[in-house]
Order: C-alpha cells, then sequence, then structure tokens
C-alpha cells in the first residue's frame, strides 16, 4: 500500500510539472509583450516627430550595419543555417540602441522631437531589460555566428576607426521605420491579437517596402 501511495505521488507530481511546463516556458515572451506593446505604441507616432517635425530631406549619419531592415532579417537566415532567433534579437537591440543615440544627438534641447525621442529610448531599455532578465546569464556569453560576429564588431567599433565607405545617411522617419518593422518581425508573438499583427518576415511585406520613396529610405553619402 505504501508502495503504491508513492507511486501514485509521484505520478501526480511527474504530471503537475508537465501541465506546468508550458505556462514556465511561456513566461518569458509573456514579460517581453508588455514594455513591446508600449514601445510599439510610441512608435506609432513616428510620423509626426520622425518626418514632419525635421526638415525636407534631412538624414542622420549612421553606421551601416545599423540599417537593419526586414531584408537584413532575411539575408542572414539565408547565409547562417538554423540561425537561432534570440541571436536576431540580440542584434536587434544591438543596432538600436546605437541609431536611437545618434537620433538624440543631433537633436537641440528645444527641438520638438526631442522628447519623444528620448521617450522612445527610455522605452526600448525596457524592454532590453526585461529581455536581459528573461534569459540565463550564459545566453549572452554565447559564440555568435561568424557572420552575425563581424556585423556585431562593426556596431562596436569607435566611431573615429570607422571608415568613410562604412558611414550612411538616413532619415530619421526611415529609421525608426526599420525599428519597429523588425521589431514585428522578430517579436511576432507578441503582436499575434494586435491590429499590427502582419506578416512582416514574410516575403510579400519585404518585396511592398522596396518600392517606398528614397525619401523613407537610406540616402548614400553625397547624393
Amino acid at each position: 500500500m505504501v508502495q503504491l501511495s508513492t507511486s501514485v505521488c509521484l505520478l501526480g507530481g511527474f504530471l503537475g510539472l508537465l501541465v506546468l511546463a508550458p505556462v514556465l516556458t511561456a513566461s518569458n515572451p509573456a514579460r517581453m509583450c508588455t514594455p513591446l506593446r508600449t514601445l510599439n505604441d510610441s512608435l506609432s507616432h513616428r510620423r509626426r516627430y520622425m518626418k514632419h517635425n525635421f526638415p525636407i530631406n534631412y538624414s542622420v549619419r549612421v553606421y551601416h550595419e545599423e540599417i537593419f531592415k526586414l531584408t537584413n532579417i532575411s539575408r542572414l537566415r539565408l547565409k547562417v543555417k538554423e540561425l537561432d532567433e534570440l541571436v536576431l534579437q540580440r542584434l536587434w537591440f544591438q543596432v538600436n540602441q546605437g541609431v536611437l543615440k545618434k537620433i538624440i544627438r543631433v537633436l537641440p534641447e528645444r527641438h520638438p522631437s526631442r522628447s519623444y525621442a528620448a521617450e522612445l529610448e527610455r522605452r526600448f531599455k525596457d524592454v532590453e531589460g526585461v529581455f536581459v532578465q528573461s534569459h540565463p546569464s550564459e545566453v549572452f556569453q554565447e559564440e555568435l555566428p561568424e557572420t552575425v560576429q563581424d556585423i556585431w564588431d562593426q556596431l562596436t567599433e569607435e566611431p573615429d576607426l570607422i571608415a568613410d565607405s562604412s558611414w550612411r545617411l538616413a532619415s530619421p522617419k526611415s529609421l525608426m521605420d526599420n525599428l519597429c518593422h523588425t521589431m514585428l518581425c522578430l517579436f511576432s508573438e507578441c503582436f499575434a491579437s494586435t491590429e499590427d499583427q502582419q506578416d512582416y518576415c514574410g516575403v510579400s511585406h519585404r518585396r511592398k517596402g522596396r518600392k517606398k520613396t528614397s525619401l523613407e529610405t537610406e540616402v548614400e553619402p553625397g547624393e
């Protein structure tokens, strides 16, 4: 009888773990969703603050690698076999923290978009903080695929050491479009039930993006 009771308890505990397992594994994405949606809400005003408040053809000087589009994601997935989504998410944070800093750096204190850009950066950092807390520290010490590591090295290089050919000019609006669209692609599970849900990683959406006017895309230096 004692042996039977022990077996029943063990079975009950095992089944309990099976029930809890999906909840535990799903908790990290769920934690990410609230700050991501808050950031997305702020990005919905980017046309007003990142386009209308700037002169026509205004551009910001950024690293070539900081122009990070949906096409960049698809190319990396083709180049790197079985590329972990977490690696792409880490790269997304590294890219866009630099982009936001560069936009804020060029805005005077009294510029009408300065407070908006600062708010975007705060909300972006909120997302990044939850992202870091949601994964074991060992994850961020893992070696990156060579192709991704090359991009990472360029992003973390000192500006004085960057060759002139590695700089690009891009409008603040296009940079924020890139941030938003790649976010919706890489964290799509957080937007599955919202009206923003589209297949941002899909081929059709990337092709549509190529048809936009040059004002919404990067401009090469000297053009």
